[in-house]
């Protein structure tokens, strides 16, 4: 028998290859679908001509240039920030918790951003002028950004004792406060008006038709900052997988990646649902994904997830403005699709380890 060769060996075992090659696919399908987005859409506008337009020093046609500048560009960067700060969380929480059917909501992040926007939408006409003039239409997006971390400081408080977080405590914890708060979400929508009830589901379900500038630049450097901070986790969350006795011994200081963990997904998820309404899923199915493609090392899982998250919600939201054009549905209602068969999947597949 001949014995393969060396270099055979290494690339056919080399998971870090693999990732790496992934790395540059699903960047390169970003971009591609990225500018498939930008130029998607009921209206006649074409990118391609807007290009050609542009590379020969003609000026864009009002149309164009709004369609295109101030209409489908935030929205696409919106899909892509939100996307990936989704998808690193829900990788940070899976690792975190050394567990496949871990999200985001699972802290309480989406629960309490739910919750804050909601009361804002509802109780929003009997503030004081000067605060809703001090806010504007900065007022929910902001609401919800400060729900999501006050839900995760009430969790540290609960979980917390004598200087160690109990994650046990926290994932009760987090469940708990989450149907607390989607009960008092209940009682404000009970007494929302008919135009305040349409808000209220378009937001609750998700979308990115409110994309623009200013909301893009509210919330994107939060998500970014989320997404580079991430893999500075990498190393902890690896450790964490073999138990937190054992990463303690190999000099992870597993109390401070645990706070760490948990800030940083209260950041990009809390901003996230600020800015675009609570969208399922993208959390659970993409880490899940890449750990099937490409093994579960958080030094490529966190670049590689949030390249697929931003992929998978662009996709999403180009089907979910073209699927009833002109009408739109409400992209939390495509990711549910999308998601809810995986989800389901993964659970079926993993039921000999849920019942340990």
């Amino acid at each position: 028998m001949v014995a393969a060769s060396p270099a055979r060996l290494r690339i056919e075992g080399d998971r870090s290859h693999r990732a790496r090659r992934l790395s540059l696919a699903l960047a390169l399908l970003l971009v591609a679908v990225a500018l498939l987005s930008l130029g998607w859409g009921a209206s006649g506008t074409s990118l391609t001509r807007a290009v050609s337009d542009w590379t020969a020093g003609r000026e864009l046609a009002v149309q164009d240039r709004v369609v295109l500048l101030d209409i489908r560009l935030p929205r696409v960067l919106m899909g892509i920030v939100v996307g990936a700060a989704l998808a690193v969380s829900g990788a940070v929480m899976q690792g975190l918790f050394r567990n496949p059917l871990a999200d985001p909501g699972i802290v309480g992040v989406s629960a309490g951003a739910s919750l804050a926007a909601i009361a804002a939408i509802v109780l929003g006409g009997v503030l004081p002028a000067w605060i809703a003039g001090l806010f504007g239409w900065y007022l929910v997006p902001c609401a919800a950004f400060f729900g999501g971390w006050a839900t995760t400081l009430m969790l540290y408080r609960i979980a917390t004792r004598r200087g160690r977080t109990s994650v046990a405590t926290m994932l009760l914890a987090g469940i708990a406060l989450g149907a607390i708060m989607g009960a008092l979400s209940g009682l404000l929508v009970f007494r929302a008006s008919d135009s305040q009830l349409r808000d209220l589901t378009f937001w609750g379900l998700g979308s990115l038709a409110g994309a623009n500038w200013p909301k893009l630049l509210a919330g994107a450097p939060i998500m970014a900052a989320a997404l580079v901070f991430a893999p500075w986790l990498a190393r902890g969350l690896n450790a964490l997988a073999l138990g937190e006795a054992a990463a303690g011994h190999v000099g992870i200081r597993v109390q401070r990646v645990k706070n760490l963990a948990i800030l940083t997904v209260a950041g990009a998820t809390g901003a996230a649902v600020a800015v675009s309404g609570g969208i399922g899923f993208v959390g659970i199915v993409v880490p899940h994904l890449l750990r099937l493609a490409s093994g579960p090392d958080h030094r490529h899982l966190l670049v590689n997830a949030a390249l697929l998250g931003a992929l998978m919600l662009l996709v999403a939201d180009m089907v979910s403005r073209t699927v009833v054009a002109p009408a739109e549905l409400p992209i939390g209602i495509v990711t549910a699709i999308m998601g809810g068969p995986f989800f389901l999947w993964i659970l079926l597949r993993n039921r000999g380890v849920l019942d340990l």
